[in-house]
């Protein structure tokens, strides 16, 4: 993190919280600055370490390390997460759909999957409802993100005995798609026309038409393309939750705090300071996401629908589980990829060309003779 956004995050809580001002006590002496408290607490966060670790550097005990950690949590989420924890507006979605369309796959948001957070102090009489396939207490994150590593949704504490589809059923992550107060995705793929965005996943996902998957044991050319295409793309999610364990490794090791609550706010400024870093670093990459959704075989339109009356909620959930759709959309990305983006991923090229029929427009774009 820079300076000036540590900077802008401090004097921002300084503001908000009466905590955070120095003040002095009843004998005249003067308490603790801001400074000291966020350092400390920033140090809990990016380090992990127990609360009493920090007593001798910062001259602060465990107890008031712990009440500024809980404290710092709640304003970092109430002063920045309308912004940075916000769903992808208009603007947000015409730019993944960029991105998406550069990288092969028009009408792509960003790939989704689910992380686990073990938690040490989860009281004894929980451990049967937190324990999962990890064999310790767990609490999962479900989370969404782009190929920048920003994370644009988050569905935080679940138990850990939950797998990635139990986990989707309780997320509210369709439910703006369903109501229509989001922005309408369309795009036409192949002469098929499609009004949902999508998502990459991993194969415990449900065939629904809001998922791409990979194809598990590809046979043919075509097919090993595109799960060579599919699985890196995919990953987006996997890299964000690296970035943010590497950065707030208190989400990394076990949780030593003993409530839900806590947990939750330390998970949720985590990512809006994430998002804060994302932000700040990422404008240097914005060229690189402009393109021409002509030159990319597919259309990409985004609007606004109005809220829908009940049998239009209800069919706009079926139109998301639809598994025709799912088949349709995947077969006609793998017959896109193959045709518009030849160069993008290696595939022993040698191998893959002399298999083409002369007419293909994938041999007319790759300079790679066959002999």
């Amino acid at each position: 993190m820079k300076r000036h956004v540590f900077m802008r995050i401090m004097n921002a809580v300084e503001e908000h919280d009466e905590y955070f001002v120095q003040k002095r006590n009843a004998a005249g002496t003067l308490g603790l600055s801001c400074p000291q408290k966020v350092v400390v607490t920033f140090r809990l966060l990016a380090y992990g370490v127990a609360a009493d670790a920090l007593d001798e550097y910062i001259c602060i005990g465990e107890s008031t390390a712990l009440e500024a950690l809980r404290k710092f949590n709640v304003a970092v989420v109430e002063i920045f997460g309308q912004e940075y924890m916000r769903l992808p507006n208009e603007e947000d979605t015409a730019r993944l759909l960029a991105i998406g369309a550069n990288r092969g796959f028009p009408g792509m948001l960003g790939s989704i999957d689910c992380m686990h957070w073990s938690w040490k102090n989860c009281p004894t009489a929980w451990h049967g409802m937190y324990r999962g396939h990890k064999k310790e207490p767990t609490i999962i994150l479900e989370a969404v993100a782009s190929k920048d590593l920003w994370i644009w949704h988050s569905f935080f504490g679940m138990p850990g005995s939950h797998n990635d589809i139990n986990v989707l059923q309780r997320s509210p992550i369709f439910a703006r798609l369903a109501e229509g107060e989001g922005p309408q995705v369309n795009f036409n793929i192949n002469g098929n026309d499609y009004s949902m965005g999508y998502y990459l996943a991993d194969g415990i996902y449900l065939s629904w038409a809001i998922f791409v998957k990979t194809i598990p044991e590809p046979q043919g050319n075509k097919k090993k393309y595109f799960a060579k295409a599919q699985e890196p793309c995919r990953k987006d999610v996997e890299r964000a939750f690296g970035v943010l364990q590497s950065r707030f490794a208190i989400v990394r090791g076990p949780a030593r705090l003993w409530d839900e609550d806590s947990l939750g706010n330390i998970m949720r400024a985590c990512i809006i300071m994430h998002n804060m870093i994302v932000e700040d670093e990422r404008d240097e990459y914005t060229d690189e996401y402009d393109c021409d959704y002509d030159d990319m075989g597919a259309k990409v339109t985004v609007s606004h629908n109005e809220a829908p009356e009940l049998e239009a909620f209800i069919q706009n959930y079926k139109n998301i589980k639809n598994k025709e759709t799912h088949t349709r959309l995947q077969a006609d990305l793998i017959e896109h990829l193959w045709n518009y983006h030849p160069d993008l991923y290696s595939l022993d090229r040698h191998h893959l060309l002399s298999s083409l029929p002369q007419d293909s427009p994938m041999l007319r774009w790759s300079n790679v003779g066959v002999a």
